[in-house]
Formats: structure tokens, C-alpha cells, sequence
């Protein structure tokens, strides 16, 4: 694709439209990437603005986890050096949201291991989510696995905004990666979370073996599950798991990734989540490639990022950062 074609598709996404599948094969077959990552910057700025959001997670519920993604260390089936406990202590998650909150950051979430959560642990999350919700100045949001619509609904009467339930590859690919749940189960829980008035957050993770059709795929997924918030990993491959040998991606594989997410989904959060250690060296041009999210402070099992220094990064690419 030419640069002044790049260009045509940028004014019609920016002008309310959208790209066909075939475009974004083109878009990331382009020699013009320098085009294409400006291109999605102009759609980030004119449709998302110039605040980044903020989120962070504590990890509520570790390890033990019944499910065999390959990629993940709190996998039983995996032998890693993941630490297991069964709940989070509610001051120390309390906390964790007050000292966020205290930094500017936008939205807070507990994140469980495992294909779900007993009821019984929901109320008990739920008790922390009503002592945040009392304390500290933050959007809510919850990671719990294939929860039914009673459960999500319970989380939307306890004040969570938003649920998170990752697609982690395209639909077509993720038999590959995982036999204990279905990318379909996955849409369901999504659609229940809507029903019952949660926004959703959902993504997945580069790097697995899949193409870029198969991201291509994904993003369209996405798209067309109406999703406020795509959180976009790069693998970190942790030794244990079925994924510890897998190759790292180019710059330019992370960077087309980025930007063609952006034309795809237009008015989403394209949001910085794992694997940011990898791309410090590109991070400023990833910022100024159609991202305008970040996931900010220690990941679930790796270490994650300083907010300060986050926040320094983020202003010196132009935006603006802390409460909207």
C-alpha cells in the first residue's frame, strides 16, 4: 500500500468510517510504516485525545490455576516458581488502590487465577471492592475468569465499571494455545459482561506463534465486540511453560501491530500491558503508533513498571497524564 493510500484511509476512519480486512492486510504490508505508525497516531489524537489512561492490577487469586494456557505460569499444568495463595488480603488490596489512586492512576482491578471464582470468593472480593470504593478516588474495574451473568452482574451492583476477559489471540488460533476453555466461551463472558452494563476490557498477548493475519483477526474481533479497552502483551517467555523457547518479535512486527490495531479500532484504548520491559528502547515510538493506554506498576507475576518514570515517559511524548 502507498503512503497516499495510507493517507485516504486514515481521513475515512477519522472521518467515522471504517477498514475491511483486506485494507489492514494491506496497511501491514506497507514498506510505509513510517506513515503507518503516524497515521494511527492522527486517529489516536483525533478520536481518543491526548490523556493516557492509566490502569493497574493487584493479583487477588495466585497460581493453582485448572487451565493449560500455554503461556501462563500460574498454569498447574506448568512447572514454574509462580507464587500460590488463595486470596488477597483485603488491606493490602485496599491499599494498593489508595496508593494508585494517590498517583494519578485512572482504574484499579483485581485479578484471580483459574477458569473462574467460587461465589463465596466473590462476596469476599466484593468486600474489598466496597472498601475501595469508600477510600480511594478510582475507577473499578475486575479480572475473574468465565464468570456468568449472575456473578457479573453482582460486580456491576458492587460498583466495578469494567470487566477484563482477555480474547488472547485470534478465535481461529486459540485451540493452539489452550484445550480447557474455548475462545467461544471467552465471547460469551464478554456478552453477558454487557449485558448486565459492565464496559469491557479484552485483548491478548503477541509473540505466541501466531501471524499477523492472526492478529488481524483479532482485532477484528474485537472490533466487533464493541470493546472499550484492548490491553495488547507482548510474551514474556517464562521457563516452565510450553512457550519458554518462543522467539522474540521484531520492533517492527510490535510497532505494525500497534498501528494497525488503532485503524481497526478507532476509538478504543490501545493499552501497553505486559511485556513493556522488551520495548523500552522503542516505547517512544510506540507511543506515537496509535497507543494511548497504559497498564502501569507490577504485573500479575513479573515485575512491571515505576508509575513515575511511566508518567514521565507518557508527558514526554505529549500527553497528558492523571485524573481526566
Amino acid at each position: 500500500m502507498k503512503s497516499i493510500e495510507i493517507e485516504k484511509l486514515k481521513d475515512r476512519v477519522i472521518a467515522g468510517g471504517f477498514i475491511t480486512e483486506t485494507e489492514a492486510q494491506q496497511l501491514v504490508a506497507t514498506p510505509h510504516k513510517d506513515t503507518l505508525y503516524a497515521a494511527a497516531n492522527e486517529i489516536r489524537e483525533s478520536l481518543v485525545g491526548t490523556h493516557l489512561d492509566m490502569c493497574s492490577i493487584t493479583n487477588a487469586r495466585s497460581g493453582k490455576c485448572s487451565e493449560d494456557c500455554k503461556w501462563c505460569s500460574q498454569s498447574a499444568h506448568h512447572k514454574t516458581n509462580v507464587e500460590e495463595y488463595e486470596m488477597v488480603d483485603r488491606h493490602f488490596a485496599v491499599n494498593q488502590a489508595i496508593i494508585n489512586a494517590s498517583k494519578g492512576v485512572n482504574r484499579y482491578s483485581l485479578v484471580t487465577s483459574g477458569r473462574t471464582i467460587s461465589n463465596a470468593n466473590l462476596d469476599e472480593l466484593c468486600l474489598v471492592y466496597e472498601e475501595i470504593d469508600k477510600k480511594a478516588d478510582i475507577h473499578m474495574c475486575a479480572s475473574m475468569g468465565l464468570l456468568n451473568k449472575e456473578q457479573l452482574a453482582k460486580l456491576k451492583n458492587t460498583g466495578v465499571k469494567h470487566y477484563h476477559c482477555n480474547l488472547e489471540t485470534a478465535p481461529s488460533f486459540f485451540h493452539t494455545l489452550c484445550s480447557t476453555h474455548t475462545a467461544e466461551e471467552k465471547m460469551q463472558t464478554i456478552a453477558w459482561a454487557k449485558e448486565v452494563g459492565l464496559g469491557i476490557c479484552s485483548g491478548g498477548i503477541i509473540g505466541m506463534g501466531e501471524t499477523m493475519q492472526h492478529r488481524i483477526e483479532m482485532a477484528f474481533a474485537l472490533h466487533n465486540l464493541g470493546v472499550d479497552s484492548i490491553p495488547i502483551n507482548i510474551l514474556n517467555p517464562i521457563e516452565g511453560t510450553p512457550l519458554e523457547g518462543s522467539e522474540r518479535l521484531s520492533d517492527e512486527d510490535i510497532l505494525t501491530t500497534f498501528a494497525v490495531f488503532r485503524f481497526v479500532n478507532p476509538k478504543a484504548q490501545i493499552r501497553f500491558a505486559g511485556g513493556r520491559d522488551q520495548i523500552k528502547h522503542i516505547e517512544q515510538q510506540a507511543l506515537k503508533s496509535g497507543v494511548s493506554a497504559a497498564l502501569v506498576g507490577d504485573l500479575l507475576t513479573t515485575i512491571g513498571s515505576n508509575i513515575d518514570e511511566d508518567k514521565n515517559s507518557f508527558t514526554k511524548a505529549g500527553f497528558h497524564v492523571g485524573k481526566v
